[in-house]
């Protein structure tokens, strides 16, 4: 995120005793040749974990594809970071429900399917975890149907002398 803020922005700073055009333009080259020695140190770098679709097939591998539900694409970005996979989230608009099409692929295939196991593994445990509202309505709906106590208070004045 760093570098992508210091991309956007550009501080050009100049140390002279007399600032002319020529001092100017100058300047302006050697910030030129710097942008271009950053391009080209960039350009050998290979993208990792979330890319768009044309860096994703433009690295020349095998690429799959699966269909995803909208809800689930978080879960599936966490395992995938981790695990090392790269990956491409697309929306599929052909049909009448929108659907979202994940491209992927790994340097190996055992990473590509422990990322899966572990993701289908997650999204299996918590689909058999009770939803905490449900039990909550359940323990008042237990609470309601308990027998309300009768609070009453009784003062009593004795008079002593």
């Amino acid at each position: 995120m760093q570098e992508e803020i210091e991309n956007r922005t550009v501080n050009l700073a100049i140390s002279t005793t007399r600032l002319t055009a020529n001092t100017l333009i100058a300047g302006f080259k050697k910030y030129m040749q710097h942008r271009a020695n950053v391009k080209a140190k960039n350009a050998n770098e290979k993208p990792v974990g979330k890319q768009s679709i044309k860096e994703l097939i433009g690295q020349n591998q095998g690429v799959s594809s699966i269909d995803i539900a909208k809800t689930d694409i978080r879960g599936f970005e966490k395992y995938a970071r981790s695990y090392g996979v790269d990956y491409a989230i697309v929306k599929d608009k052909t049909g009448e429900i929108p659907k979202y099409v994940c491209f992927f692929k790994a340097r190996d295939a055992d990473a590509l399917t422990s990322a899966f196991n572990a993701y289908t593994a997650d999204v299996l445990k918590s689909k058999e975890k009770p939803s905490v509202l449900k039990q909550l309505s359940k323990l008042k709906e237990i609470v309601a149907a308990l027998p309300a106590k009768v609070l009453q208070k009784q003062k009593e004045r004795v008079q002593d002398r």
